[in-house]
Formats: structure tokens, C-alpha cells, sequence
């Protein structure tokens, strides 16, 4: 079956609200109150986590339940299938993972694992939490509310549990949509798209962070209309934005989790501009804005990161006698977590899952899709090819619009993709690549000459600073001249 919930993470401030909301005033709709006490199993070497695979025993009260979980492209669905082994003994049942044969829960841990007869499974770690449950009706849906309070231990590492799900029993996912936004907005909840099975794994292997989260496959479907194909590709950059941000939110992170986060939100906003002129219903206008202003509060940190990582070593190595980080980037970026735990950051999430997540339409009515956007690429090529031909006479300004510009092709050029040639794709963006890269290690270089001149006029040693930085950049400006031109003989694909 699929399993459609939301997950949030409930601060402490907000711990004592949550439970009481979730237990209500209704006597006919009573809470239930439960302890739950699972272990999760897998590889010794973790082959089940890394394919986004749970299988666990649970003990529910009077009954121990296996369950196998795994994930999909859609931050709100999974796979699951449970079955009721035995009532509780003292002793935990043998697992046995036969019991979800014939299921797609099973066929996918199939394609992972191969015969499972074969596996010598490994206990990974525990959960034990006291789980208070009440079910809700919302716009013709029904939902259960479900609040976790515990701990997942792993040997003697242990972190605690304090959150809130909502899983949809029946109904529209818009109505879970809707019902997440009020809890949101009361109790400043934080979305969590990292499951349990996936905390406990890293909780196991010791590991602070995950992975950051890139932007994965992509095939949009020669049959859809322009609705269905938008929806695709959001489900698809969510994935990449949910990810990061969740990471940044539980403030385990490095500089790569809030530069992949900026690359999705801008992926994101890329995708709605992109579709703009189908003027689709359910999209709404503000969003843009409100993934720009997300955009623009990490962007100190983006350039705190990006000097601190290449010019200011640079400058090290150069000899120079004052390599510092200008202080205009000292103390002053707003704090990623903060960000991406306002209240205002995740309910602008839940209204791009709930389109992504709506009905998909029938096929289109018009033209087919992959000539419906070869119009829309072919216009923003020519904006590109044409600010390309004219690189040198251009401004710091005009080629900071370039850089963004030719970021949007790109994005717009991988969304449409599947729907054309491979090869000749390929070969297209052989070319724009090399340009975006030039145009951004060029565009890095200008804001370092601009700090470190404004820097200078308090410390005069970051003279030499600008100086090197002046050389680097006119080295930066010959290179995007070569890979400019090459650009502006390349062959459009569509």
C-alpha cells in the first residue's frame, strides 16, 4: 500500500501545545496512547538504507508487527506493507522477510537485495517512543494525528524523538496539505522529510550528517500536458530542497548541504518561470518571490563559504599579508537554521508538494509536449547566444544577468531532456556547461574585487589582496571570452 504522511519536528518550546492539541477537547474522538518499541534491521554493511529501504519488528502494545518500508520520488509517499506476526511474548519474534512476499514493498527490496534467503541480517539499531494518536476529519479527509516522544538508540548512542506525523487514512493529499499548514503555523513546526529507519542508520555509523542531496533523474513523459509535466519536475527539485533544508533544520550541516539547498531553491524558482507562459492553474505567483527571498537569506553564507573556500586560501598561498575574510561577511549572514526553520520557509514547502502532489490531468489537448517547449528553450537560447556574441562589451551587471540567464537554460534544457535526442542533448550542453561554469567562477571573482576593495579602505595590507584578485579576474574574463564564442556556435537540439 501507499503510505502518504507528513513528519515535522516539534521544538521544545512548542512540546507541551503539541501534545495537548493533539489529544483535544472532543470526548467522542478520543487519543490513543501507546508505547512502541521497534528494531530495525539490515546488512552489516547497510545495503537496505542506502536504497531507502526500513524493515523492522515492533512491538505495538499486544502484538508484534513486521513492516517493510521504502521510499519514492515523492517526498510525501511510501511503500509499505505490514503484517501482524504474534501476539506479545517476552521473547521477540523471528523476523522473517517472506511475510511481504508478492507485495511492491517486496518486489524493490528484490531488486536490491536479490535472495533474501541468503542475507545474514543485523539488528542496526532500536526505537522506543510513547506515541499519543488521534484521527481528525479535514475537508472530507480523514487524518491521524500522531505524536512521538523517545529516543533511537544504537549501542550507547542514543538521540531523542520529539515529533509530530500526519498520515492521510483516506481522502485528498491536498486536505493533509491543508490540516499541515494550521499546525505549522501554530506551533512553528519544521517539515522533516528523514525517517526514522534513516536517523538510526546514520545514529549506527556514527555519522552527524547526511549526505547533501543533489538534483536526481528526470524524465518527463512525451504524453503529458504542460500541468503534469511542471508537476513532475517539482516533485523532482523538492526533492533536492526537502533534503538540504531538512538537514540545515536539525542543524547537522556543512557549507556543501546550504549550496545545494540555494541550487534547488533556484532549480525550483527556474522550473515555474520556465512554465509561466502555459499559465497553468494552481500555481500561484507569489511563489517565486518566496523561494527568492529563501534564496537571498542564505546568499551570505553562500559568499562567506564560496571566499572562504577558494580566494582567501589562494591568498594564503600567494604570500599575502593580509588574507582574511572581509568584514562585511563577519557576523552579519542570517544563521541557515533560523532560516530554513521559520514557519514561513516550510509552509511555502507544503504548498509545492500539495501541486506536485495533485491529480495528474489526461493527456494534452494541444500540440505534443516536447514541441509545446522547444518554443520556450529556443527563445531563452537566443537571450543567451545573443548576450554571448556581445560578452566584452558588457557590463559587471550585464554579465551577472548572463550567469543567471545561462543557469536557466541549463535547468530548463535538463527538465525537458527525456524528450529528446540523448545525444544531441549531450552535445548541447557540452557547450552551455563550460559557459556557466566560466560565467560563475568569473561572477565569484567580482564580488571578492568589490569586498576586498571596500575592505582596503580600513586595512591597507588588502591592497594586495585586490590586486591579485584584479589579475585573477582578468584571467577569468579571457577564459569566458574563449568558452562564450564556443557557445555561440553550438547546435540547439529541439
Amino acid at each position: 500500500m501507499h503510505e502518504i504522511e507528513l513528519k515535522f519536528q516539534v521544538q521544545p518550546a512548542a512540546r507541551d501545545g503539541v501534545a495537548k492539541a493533539v489529544v483535544g477537547r472532543a470526548r467522542s474522538v478520543a487519543a490513543r496512547r501507546e508505547r512502541l518499541q521497534a528494531a530495525y534491521f539490515d546488512t552489516a554493511d547497510g545495503t537496505l538504507a542506502a536504497a531507502g529501504i526500513a524493515l523492522r519488528l515492533r512491538r505495538e502494545g499486544a502484538r508484534w508487527v513486521q513492516t517493510l518500508k521504502t521510499s519514492t520520488p515523492q517526498a510525501m509517499h511510501r511503500l509499505e506493507h505490514e503484517v501482524v506476526v504474534e501476539r506479545a511474548g517476552r521473547s521477540q519474534p523471528p523476523l522473517d522477510v517472506k511475510r511481504h512476499a508478492g507485495t511492491p514493498a517486496y518486489e524493490r527490496l528484490l531488486a536490491v537485495l536479490g535472495d533474501p534467503a541468503a542475507v545474514a541480517w543485523v539488528e542496526r539499531f532500536r526505537t522506543d517512543v510513547r506515541r499519543t494518536s488521534r484521527r481528525v476529519r479535514q475537508r472530507g479527509a480523514t487524518v491521524e494525528l500522531a505524536f512521538d516522544e523517545g529516543a533511537i538508540s544504537a549501542g550507547d548512542r542514543r538521540q531523542p524523538v520529539c515529533e509530530l506525523e500526519l498520515e492521510l487514512v483516506s481522502g485528498s493529499p491536498l486536505a493533509l496539505i491543508d490540516l499541515a499548514r494550521r499546525w505549522v503555523w501554530r506551533h512553528r513546526l519544521w517539515l522533516d522529510v528523514r525517517s526514522k529507519a534513516e536517523r538510526g542508520e546514520r545514529l549506527a555509523r556514527a555519522i552527524d550528517a547526511g549526505v547533501p542531496r543533489k538534483a536526481g533523474p528526470l524524465a518527463l513523459d512525451a504524453q503529458m500536458d504542460a500541468a503534469d509535466a511542471l508537476r513532475t519536475v517539482l516533485a523532482n527539485t523538492l526533492d533536492q530542497v526537502l533534503g538540504n533544508a531538512a538537514e540545515i533544520a536539525g542543524a547537522r550541516f556543512d557549507a556543501e548541504h546550504v549550496h545545494q539547498l540555494r541550487v534547488s531553491l533556484r532549480r525550483t524558482r527556474s522550473a515555474l518561470r520556465f512554465f509561466e507562459p502555459f499559465a497553468l492553474a494552481g500555481v500561484d505567483a507569489t511563489w517565486r518571490e518566496r523561494l527568492a527571498d529563501v534564496f537571498r537569506r542564505l546568499g551570505s553564507t553562500r559568499d562567506r563559504d564560496v571566499l572562504e573556500a577558494t580566494v582567501v586560501p589562494a591568498l594564503r598561498e600567494a604570500g599575502a599579508p593580509w588574507a582574511e575574510l572581509p568584514p562585511q561577511l563577519l557576523g552579519v549572514a542570517d544563521d541557515p537554521v533560523a532560516v530554513v526553520r521559520d514557519p514561513a520557509a516550510t509552509l511555502l514547502w507544503l504548498e509545492l508538494l500539495g501541486f506536485a502532489s495533485a491529480d495528474r490531468g489526461g493527456p494534452p489537448a494541444g500540440q505534443p509536449l516536447a514541441s509545446e517547449l522547444a518554443s520556450h528553450l529556443a527563445a531563452l537560447h537566443r537571450r543567451v547566444r545573443k548576450d554571448a556574441k556581445r560578452f566584452d562589451a558588457l557590463d559587471d551587471e550585464a554579465r551577472h544577468a548572463l550567469r543567471k540567464r545561462a543557469k536557466r537554460l541549463r535547468y530548463a534544457v535538463e527538465f525537458c531532456a527525456g524528450l529528446y535526442r540523448r545525444k544531441a542533448v549531450d552535445r548541447y550542453l557540452r557547450a552551455l556547461r563550460p559557459l556557466q561554469d566560466a560565467l560563475g567562477e568569473l561572477g565569484d571573482l567580482q564580488l571578492a574585487h568589490r569586498l576586498y576593495a571596500q575592505a582596503a579602505a580600513g586595512e591597507p595590507r588588502a591592497w594586495f589582496a585586490v590586486g591579485w584578485i584584479t589579475r585573477a579576474r582578468h584571467d577569468a574574463l579571457a577564459n569566458c571570452s574563449v568558452v562564450v564564442r564556443d557557445f555561440a556556435r553550438a547546435r540547439t537540439f529541439w
